[in-house]
């Protein structure tokens, strides 16, 4: 099973001042699938650790992030949410930022990584 489910839709900016003066981004995405956990690659170039706000929540990963633009008060927010199955250990996940890359590690449950079944004759 995999741990994507599809992806949610991404909710327009809220109106306000930001709002005009900013460039809402979907970053490019990179799943991987491993036997123990599954890893999110997001481009987000110029954002800052500080500057990215990952959440899971309700079966839902989002990722928040925000980059100043070197135009006049203009900055470049990313953002995508992802539905995600019940595979994945929530407490255990994970993120870093590093060279413009977010990396989210997703570690499975116990229950879905795979088991080796010996087979007697």
């Amino acid at each position: 099973m995999s741990m994507f489910m599809g992806e949610v839709a991404t909710p327009p900016v809220p109106g306000g001042e930001l709002a005009d003066r900013s460039v809402t981004v979907t970053p490019r995405v990179d799943v991987l699938e491993t036997e123990n956990e599954f890893l999110v690659l997001a481009d987000m170039p110029g954002v800052t650790p500080g500057d990215v706000d990952v959440r899971f929540e309700k079966g839902e990963l989002s990722v928040h992030g925000r980059r100043p633009s070197s135009r006049t008060e203009e900055s470049t927010t990313y953002h995508r949410t992802f539905a995600v199955a019940d595979t994945v250990a929530a407490d255990k996940i994970t993120a870093e930022l590093k060279s413009g890359v977010l990396t989210i590690r997703l570690p499975k449950v116990e229950a879905a990584k795979p088991k080796r079944i010996a087979v007697s004759g």
